[in-house]
């Protein structure tokens, strides 16, 4: 999932330099929201790992 983000991000830059700024704003807009799906499972996934390891 992480890939997805930094490979929106690549397009939202190179969008961005080329001056096609609706690209740009949408690309980058996928990619935060992907990086804050990332981040929410990340952090569920080491309370989960935290809770199964006290077993």
């Amino acid at each position: 999932m992480l890939r997805l983000v930094i490979l929106f991000f690549i397009i939202a830059l190179i969008a961005a330099i080329f001056g096609f700024g609706g690209i740009a704003a949408g690309a980058a807009g996928i990619a935060k929201i992907i990086f804050f799906i990332f981040i929410i499972l990340l952090l569920l996934s080491i309370i989960g790992g935290g809770i199964r390891g006290w077993k």
